[in-house]
């Protein structure tokens, strides 16, 4: 390896060395602390008429420290704050409580800081206990020779008895009192409340006149601001309804004038309309209406005519159909008279012959109604649809026989009706003849025929 890299390493390693040896003695005080150098050759000049300390006391710069040989401490001289609660007896014998704070520090000066350094290099965080308890001590004795008043009114007294009688305690702990603050006093008893109270009352009192005061001139003043807004507001009505007035005037001018060239227009047109009326639809209308009128005219009395001719004709046919049906209900009446007549001979020509011989004539009108009674006779087998007759021709024989002789009847069943009718009502011929014409015959009940007939529905059966 060349000398000349062996010597530069030496040389590096020689100045980092020197550099650690440095930084291991040499020591800078902070601006706000002070060092306190003792051990071997660690004196002080005399300063101030002060003897030497017998240790160095260094602010605002460095110094250096023999390691083994010397020992170097920091002692800070920021300031700090202690709280102070005391609770102490006024001189009226009334209980209070005051709380306040104290700011102190180290004093600058070398003998301040030798004192301090004394008595609190190794205990520095006992500071605020010892400064408390020298605060609260001057505090009870000064309160006890004041007054509840004084406490109130005068605080500047108490914090500067307070503090000159704490300054000679502090010279010789080498502190200094920056400030002394009584932040609160309290009372138990109320007191403090009580003494308030008038001058808060009167206080409120005040307030409240002015209050009121205050209010009834605002209330004034919004008055008369409202009157005089009220009065801008009606002259600005009032104009705004002038211009309004003479604005719809205007526009009611215009609108009349309109109204009056529209009204002229209409004129005309109505006219020109009623003139093209008047030749186009109303004359030819006219002509019209009256061409109907006549026409109709004409029509009623053509159908006027027409049914006068219609009514005397149907009058003359009336008359003419009424003399018909009279001469015709003569004629009819005549014949019924004449019929009733020859009936009411007849009658009594029958009456005469039935008291000579009833059994003729009773013969002669069964020989006449003689078919009608066959037939009614035969109308038995009318329905029968098959027949089968028993016995033969002998069967058919008897049956027929049996249908035949139910008219034979007809002669004793009138000839009893007869003689029952001349029993009780005598000899009047026209009853009897009456009975006679219109005597019912009664049939014999069939008897027991060996024919079996078989019975054919009719339809409407």
């Amino acid at each position: 390896m060349p000398l000349i890299a062996v010597v530069a390493i030496a040389a590096v390693a020689a100045i980092v060395l020197l550099i650690i040896l440095f930084k291991m003695v040499w020591r800078v005080a902070e601006p706000n602390e002070a060092l306190i150098i003792s051990g071997l050759g660690a004196r002080s000049k005399p300063i101030d008429g002060v003897d030497s300390l017998g240790f160095k006391i260094v602010t605002g710069k460095g110094t250096s420290v023999l390691p083994g040989f010397q020992v170097s401490r920091r002692l800070r001289l920021d300031s700090r704050a202690a709280n102070l609660e005391v609770s102490c007896v006024t001189q009226q014998g009334i209980p209070v409580k005051v709380r306040g704070v104290v700011i102190y520090k180290v004093g600058d000066d070398f003998v301040s800081i030798a004192n301090a350094a004394r008595r609190f290099l190794e205990q520095q965080g006992s500071m605020d206990g010892a400064i408390h308890e020298l605060f609260t001590g001057h505090l009870r004795s000064i309160i006890g020779n004041l007054t509840v008043e004084d406490l109130i009114l005068n605080r500047e007294r108490l914090t500067g008895e307070t503090r000159s009688s704490a300054a000679d305690e502090m010279n010789k702990l080498g502190l200094v009192v920056d400030s002394l603050q009584i932040q609160e006093i309290d009372d138990e008893t109320g007191y403090i409340m009580n003494l308030g109270r008038p001058h808060a009352a009167k206080v409120s009192a005040a307030a409240r006149i002015a209050e009121a005061e205050r209010n009834q001139e605002a209330t004034q003043r919004e008055q008369e601001a409202l009157r005089e807004n009220a009065a801008v507001i009606r002259d600005t009505e009032i104009k705004k309804a002038e211009y309004e007035g003479q604005v719809q005037q205007a526009a009611q001018q215009a609108r009349q004038e309109v109204i009056l060239k529209e009204t002229r227009n209409a004129e005309l047109e109505a006219e020109r309309t009623e003139k093209r009326l008047e030749s186009e639809i109303r004359k030819p209308a006219d002509a019209r209406a009256y061409e109907q009128v006549k026409l109709a005219e004409a029509e009623r009395e053509e159908r006027i005519a027409h049914a006068q001719a219609a009514a005397t004709e149907v009058q003359l046919r009336a008359q003419r159909e009424a003399e018909a049906t009279r001469l015709h209900g003569e004629a009819q009446a005549d014949a019924i008279k004449r019929k009733g007549l020859a009936e009411a001979d007849a009658i009594r020509a029958r009456a005469d012959a039935l008291a000579v011989n009833q059994e003729a004539v009773i013969a002669q009108q069964l020989a006449e109604q003689w078919p009608q009674i066959v037939e009614a006779g035969a109308k038995v087998f009318g329905n029968v649809d098959n027949m089968v007759v028993l016995n033969g021709a002998d069967g058919i024989e008897d049956m027929l026989a049996k249908a035949l002789t139910l008219g034979g009847t007809g002669l004793g069943v009138a000839r009893t009706l007869l003689n029952n009718m001349n029993g009780s009502n005598g000899s009047n011929g026209s009853k009897g003849s009456e009975v006679a014409n219109g005597a019912a015959v009664a049939p014999k009940p069939i008897e027991e025929s060996t024919a079996v007939p078989t019975v054919k529905k009719s339809p409407d059966a």
